[in-house]
């Protein structure tokens, strides 16, 4: 596939090509994490968001957050109480990103087994396939 990248723009967004336009809203360490723990639930609080996503700070959360809402991808509800309810969900933009968020988790299942598959002489894999047993095998290999 070629094609010339020439810059293009659409309000106040300049972009080269629709993949770096794609790779700039859903890209990042923690957009593409918040959009898939989004993708379980209907709606989800801030508290059970951050307490689902390992490792990220609340700053980090509410910065992607905020970037998400604005480029249209969740939307983002405030109740009017004492303390405040904030509920976050996909938007039908950000429901559309879903399939693609799923084949990122079924690749990584494939190469959590090409990992396996390496530690154990390569034997058993090829490209694309998922071992039944994977979560098995990973947790194994995990608490080693």
């Amino acid at each position: 596939m070629a094609y010339e990248c020439e810059l293009k723009k659409v309000g106040d967004t300049e972009f080269r090509c629709y993949f770096q336009l794609a790779q700039r809203i859903t890209g990042g360490k923690w957009k593409p994490k918040v959009l898939f723990h989004l993708s379980m639930y209907e709606v989800v609080r801030f508290g059970a968001l951050h307490r689902a996503m390992i490792d990220i700070s609340e700053k980090m959360l509410i910065q992607a957050l905020k970037e998400l809402v604005k480029d249209g991808l969740v939307n983002r509800r405030v109740y009017r109480e004492v303390p405040p309810k904030v509920e976050y969900s996909l938007t039908e933009l950000g429901k559309s990103f879903v399939p693609i968020l799923n084949k990122m988790y079924e690749w990584g299942r494939s190469y959590a087994s090409f990992l396996v598959a390496r530690e154990n002489g390569g034997k058993n894999y090829e490209a694309g396939m998922v071992f039944g047993d994977i979560d098995d095998l990973v947790k194994a290999e995990a608490s080693v």
